[in-house]
């Protein structure tokens, strides 16, 4: 009896080391699956270009390297690492000029791919080759991963995830080195999950088997569980459904659709469409040429018996013949006039109602669907608190209230918010015209020609002749107020630039036709005569105007150098020789 006591204490100790054991392991695993993308707050060196050939300056505009190589890759600007190209020969070189990790053979850098930046590679690592294979290796030099892969290269749009390719199979690791899809597949996408607040964070993975009918889908979850195998002829996740790690699926087998929730079926792959709506949240299935409508629950709420379903707003629109049914969003008939459609906004009180009755007409109605506009418009939209943006029948737009006052003209060609403020953009094309308004749609200010830049703090508003600053509710400051680690400020007077103190004392003459204001290196552009110079930050020319630009209203310089974009947005400098 005591012997047997023992034995269950022992097997029971042995069961909560086992199930410890695996609880840290699980957490190991997924520790390991975390990694952070660099970013880039302090450049240190910038690519040069002379005459086709490429160097490294630093931020005082000083040569690092001498432009003389065919091409060359900075990984992370911030860190002295060059990896230099000259015919079939590729080299890394610190700041000294001297050769580094020379042990390491046909080093290359990884490009981003479908990623817009002005650092279009690979912060941390570089690809290296042995014996055929490739590993990985830090921009210290130390191996991230051993070279047991045939294929590296970036996942699209996932920056700090890699696709390898092990025994003539895919997976996917991290910068770490550390396995995310183990290499079991033929081919591996992402599923192009995208939300505004964390870009493709949440983006799974869907993975394919190659069999004797074809390729084969499945798809692996952001923690490596596989929640669906790869046995569907067609896979994708519904995008528009804005559930960071509950991922919704359309699946095909054999030509017959279905729909999952993560690994639950909610409806059976028997109908020959499905397709999401996301402003009612609802299924559109089809079956034998049949339509009906499915809630996001899988359940039928319209039965599939119609020739047509549409969705506009508010209400689904079900056609039989000549009979048009209109039912709500839960799937209850209603008795509306089948050529009308509400529209709900972001501010609840309101609706915008679209008459098909005779052509396209819209209008405001409250939330009881009373009108509350009596003028009829071709388009309106909605803007922000009680204005809305309206189109007359010329294509022109005008804002107008909830009291149907006119606040903006209905003259102008495009009116927009400008992201991440509370200010209003319009322009006039013919005019080549823009103005910013204020949230109460004040006029802030206008210019032609004009270019407008959002930074965090405020906005800058300039042309060839012009430079503004504005806070972010519209209130205009001058420079000073928002570039306050400079000691210089971009000042005109009497129609010419110059550059004054903090007490508005002139320290540079103004004499310019333009200047623009420093830039975080202390370099600033001076024009005359249509050319343009360069001074530094203690009022010394460190270039006369001789730089002609076409296309470019501010160019940006360090040293001597402007700056060119091209690409996806990487950047280098030239003097143009």
């Amino acid at each position: 009896m005591k012997k047997s006591r023992i034995i269950g204490i022992v097997i029971i100790i042995l069961l909560f080391i086992v199930i410890g054991g695996y609880i840290f392991y699980q957490k190991m695993v997924e520790e390991g699956r975390k990694y952070e993308v660099i970013k880039i707050e302090e450049p240190q060196y910038f690519l040069l270009e002379r005459q086709e050939k490429y160097g490294v300056i630093n931020t005082q505009g000083e040569i690092v390297l001498e432009p003389n190589y065919d091409n060359i890759v900075i990984p992370n600007p911030e860190k002295a690492v060059f990896i230099c190209y000259q015919g079939e020969n590729t080299k890394a070189y610190n700041a000294n000029k001297e050769e580094i990790f020379t042990e390491y053979s046909n080093l290359e850098p990884i490009q981003l791919k479908n990623i817009s930046s002005n650092y279009m590679y690979e912060k941390t690592i570089l690809i290296y080759e042995k014996d055929g294979k490739k590993g990985l290796i830090d921009l210290e030099g130390k191996e991230v991963a051993k070279p047991i892969y045939e294929q590296i290269e970036a996942l699209p749009y996932k920056e700090g995830e890699l696709l390898v390719k092990k025994e003539g199979k895919y997976g996917v690791i991290n910068i770490k080195g550390n396995a995310l899809v183990n290499c079991n597949y033929d081919q591996i996408a992402i599923d192009n999950y995208y939300t505004d607040e964390n870009g493709y964070q949440y983006a799974g993975y869907v993975v394919s088997l190659t069999t004797q009918d074809g390729y084969r889908y499945g798809y692996i979850d952001i923690h490596g569980k596989e929640i669906l195998k790869p046995e569907y002829n067609e896979l994708s996740r519904i995008n528009d459904i804005k559930e960071d790690e509950v991922p919704y699926f359309i699946t095909a087998q054999n030509g017959q659709y279905g729909v999952f929730k993560e690994e639950e079926q909610l409806i059976q792959n028997e109908y020959q469409s499905i397709r999401y709506d996301k402003s009612s949240n609802v299924f559109v299935i089809e079956k034998s040429k049949k339509y009906g409508v499915a809630n996001r629950e899988g359940k039928t709420i319209i039965p599939v018996q119609f020739s047509q379903i549409d969705i506009t707003g508010m209400y689904l629109y079900a056609r039989k013949g000549e009979v048009i049914e209109v039912y709500d969003q839960q799937g209850n008939i209603t008795n509306r006039d089948s050529n009308i459609d509400i529209l709900p906004i972001e501010n609840q009180e309101y609706r915008i109602k679209i008459d098909n009755s005779v052509g396209t007409v819209y209008s405001i109605v409250d939330k009881d669907e009373e009108p509350i506009t009596k003028e009829n418009y071709s388009y309106i939209e909605y803007l922000f608190g009680d204005y809305f943006i309206v189109s007359s029948e010329n294509g022109k737009l005008g804002v107008i209230d909830t009291k149907e006052n006119l606040k903006l003209e209905i003259k102008y060609d495009s009116i927009e918010k400008i992201p991440n403020t509370e200010l209003l953009k319009a322009m006039i094309t013919q005019e080549n015209l823009t103005q910013i308004y204020t949230p109460d749609l004040s006029l802030a200010g206008e210019m032609t020609n004009a270019v407008v830049e959002t930074n965090k703090q405020y906005i800058k508003f300039y042309n060839e002749t012009q430079t503004k600053y504005f806070e972010l509710t519209g209130k205009e400051i001058e420079n000073k107020q928002v570039l306050t680690e400079q000691n210089l400020f971009a000042k005109e007077k009497d129609g010419k630039w110059g550059f004054v103190d903090s007490s508005d004392n002139f320290v540079v003459e103004n004499k310019y036709d333009k200047v623009t204001d420093f830039n975080s290196y202390g370099f600033a552009g001076i024009k005359l005569a249509n050319k343009w110079g360069v001074i530094d930050k203690n009022g010394n020319v460190i270039l006369e105007p001789e730089y002609e630009f076409s296309s470019i209203i501010e160019p940006s310089f360090i040293g001597k150098y402007y700056q060119v974009t091209f690409g996806f947005g990487e950047i280098y400098y030239t003097d143009g020789k």
